[in-house]
């Protein structure tokens, strides 16, 4: 009797020791989270590179305007921070992250299987994909991204992007022509001087509508899948628990139908660039 006592006795204290261990550990990961240097900072820092409409816009006055602009003072006011907006060439906004140079990436970045083994992506907090602005003396005989796969077509979109990437996977026989930005590789093709733009449909309805009517056709069905995401280090799911629960927290108190009204169903917003 006494034997099975002290072996019960015995027990319970290496179970509360293991206990005591692995709360000691996990209160050691949540001290290492980049949570706790925001709020000792003070500060959210956020990357991104303005330009991509309408997610993330240099408005008349210098202000940085757009859905992503929008969350991210969101999201600090949740944290009850200052939003520091940190503008950042795109082909360099990975190694910016990387070495904390800011503490998210929400800049209308597309997961893909190559940047995930460099950053981690929370949920996707919309979906896209590649559209075609096609130049309107094609408009008889395109009808589809297929139709474009030849030599004899000028494709052109924005270097180091989900567009370019889509060219060259799915269009592989057309002549490709990158661009520095997305507006002059549309407005090539507005000039006549290319065939087509491929590139994230939200851009390019915005595109067509303001400069493109009458000389280009808008190819709406979007021909891959591409979710967007905000990006943080490896390594961190504190902070990942965080983004995911502060979005689903945004549907459901009707912030996200609001800012996804406000910047993707209407266009008001393009009276602020002009």
């Amino acid at each position: 009797m006494k034997r099975g006592l002290f072996t019960t006795l015995a027990i319970i204290a290496a179970v509360t020791f293991c206990m005591g261990t692995a709360f000691g550990a996990d209160i050691d990961l949540a001290k290492k989270s980049h949570i706790q240097k925001i709020l000792e900072r003070g500060e959210l820092r956020v990357g991104f590179e303005s330009g991509y409409m309408p997610f993330e816009m240099t408005n008349k006055k210098g202000d940085f305007i757009g859905f992503d602009m929008d969350f991210g003072r969101q999201m600090a006011k949740a944290m009850g921070v200052k939003f520091v907006p940190i503008n950042t060439a795109w082909d360099g906004i990975i190694p910016a992250l990387v070495t904390n140079k800011f503490d998210i990436i929400m800049g209308g970045m597309t997961i893909t299987q190559e940047r995930n083994l460099k950053v981690a992506f929370a949920d996707p907090y919309i979906v896209v994909g590649q559209a075609i602005l096609l130049n309107k003396k094609n408009e008889a005989v395109i009808k589809s991204y297929k139709d474009l796969n030849d030599p004899k077509y000028i494709l052109t979109s924005r270097m180091g992007t989900t567009g370019e990437q889509a060219i060259k996977r799915m269009i592989p026989k057309a002549t490709y022509k990158g661009f520095e930005s997305e507006a002059e590789a549309g407005m090539e093709v507005i000039n006549g001087k290319a065939d087509a733009l491929v590139y994230d449909l939200p851009f390019i309805g915005i595109l067509y509508s303001s400069q493109g009517k009458g000389k280009t056709v808008f190819l709406d069905q979007p021909f891959t899948y591409e979710p967007l995401a905000w990006a943080i280090n490896q390594g961190d799911p504190d902070f990942m628990n965080f983004l995911n629960n502060f979005l689903r927290q945004s549907k459901g108190d009707g912030f996200y139908e609001k800012t996804y009204n406000k910047w993707i169903l209407s266009s008001d917003w393009k009276k602020e660039l002009e």
